[in-house]
């Protein structure tokens, strides 16, 4: 690697394992997305085609064990965020509502019964999962949360509304979180139940290659054994959420990275002034900008990654990592758009549909706002939520 696409030689704190895993990764993107994403991002559609690639490759659950998933680990799943984003956040998206969220909880919380009837067709891109927390008034605020599930007999009856749920319009199993007279909980809802409607949201601004959608649940009825054991109050979606987090560490450095090396190749091949742009001081500054933030956001991402692998990280020190590297990807993108010039507003170039996706990433799985807080709660120890 040049000192221009890998300044600090950080490749060298990779495995030859977790080498070839990020190439495999990256030859999927230059082969399978790059070609296409202008069209699917100009035209909202999200491709559904590539679900069973991704199955195949190992991507979705990756970081899972057993049930048909690839067991990998943290910095690999990481990896694999990174050069997904560096397609576009829509689809490490996917990844990461299937992998981290809707997978994750049944992983983490489901009965054996639960994760064999879902996990293997979910790893191998033959159903889609979705993760049913966010409401329309209950966004930074789950605990607010009005959706209820009412025991009927030996069945629950779900009725609520969610907000912003990716994939459910083309999900098979929905993982929704109601209020119970025990607390909050989980439930594996078939989004076929009848009283389960999911109307995608349009237009948007962000994330226009994948699905976010509104969910309502009208008398939603589903049996006893719907309910996910293992998880019981916040707790429990937040252990999800903590795990999606982890992957847009390692995404926004993504879509950086291409919005940098975007601005770069302009910068060398566009001549102004009877020479490159890259030759005016100016732009130099901004390069160079771009590369300390990238290469110190990706040791952020790795050094929380090794910790995930050790068991020593914790759910403070990923709000670190979400709340840095978003941050400062959006800044790059938007850097990175100023040397393309009047070009740079064109679909012909990456960086501003990196800069409307990172508007996207930075409000959900926690705002920047609601990281900030997290971490002053752990700097303090006095909570300011409210």
């Amino acid at each position: 690697m040049t000192l221009a696409m890998d300044y600090l030689g950080l490749d060298a704190l990779l495995s030859a394992e977790e080498l070839a895993w990020r190439d495999t990764v990256r030859a999927f993107v230059r082969e399978r997305i790059r070609p296409r994403i202008r069209d699917w991002y100009e035209n909202a559609v999200f491709p559904a085609e590539l679900v069973p690639e991704m199955g195949s490759l190992g991507l979705l659950g990756s970081h899972l064990s057993g049930y048909g998933c690839a067991g990998r680990s943290a910095v690999e799943y990481g990896l694999a965020a990174l050069e997904l984003e560096a397609g576009d956040s829509g689809l490490r998206t996917f990844v990461s509502v299937q992998g981290s969220l809707a997978m994750s909880a049944i992983h983490k919380f489901g009965t054996d019964a639960q994760k064999e009837r879902w996990l293997p067709g979910m790893a191998a891109g033959e159903l889609i999962g979705c993760f049913g927390l966010t409401e329309p008034e209950a966004g930074s605020d789950p605990a607010s949360m009005t959706t209820t599930a009412r025991q009927a007999g030996g069945s629950w009856v779900i009725n609520g509304a969610k907000r912003w749920i990716g994939l459910a319009s083309i999900a098979d199993i929905a993982v929704i979180w109601a209020r119970t007279e025990e607390g909050i909980r989980g439930f594996l809802v078939p989004t076929d139940t009848p009283g389960f409607t999911a109307t995608p949201i349009e237009p948007k601004l962000a994330m226009r290659a994948s699905i976010q959608c509104d969910i309502t649940l009208e008398n939603v009825e589903v049996p006893a054994d719907a309910i996910l054991p293992g998880a019981a109050a916040l707790r429990g979606p937040f252990a999800c959420l903590n795990e999606a987090r982890f992957g847009i560490i390692w995404g926004a450095m993504g879509a950086a990275r291409d919005a940098y090396e975007a601005a770069l190749d302009y910068a060398l091949n566009r001549s102004q002034f009877g020479k490159p742009i890259a030759s005016f001081q100016l732009t130099q500054e901004k390069l160079v900008d771009m590369v300390l933030e990238i290469q110190k956001g990706l040791l952020v991402a790795l050094h929380i990654g090794r910790m995930k692998d050790a068991g020593t990280l914790v759910p403070e020190q990923i709000s670190f990592g979400k709340l840095n590297n978003v941050r400062t990807a959006l800044a790059i993108a938007r850097q990175a758009r100023t040397i393309l010039g009047g070009n740079g507003v064109s679909m012909d170039y990456s960086p501003m549909r990196h800069a409307n996706n990172l508007e996207g990433v930075r409000t959900y799985e926690g705002t920047d706002e609601i990281h900030i807080l997290i971490m002053g709660r752990a700097i303090t120890g006095i909570p300011a939520f409210s």
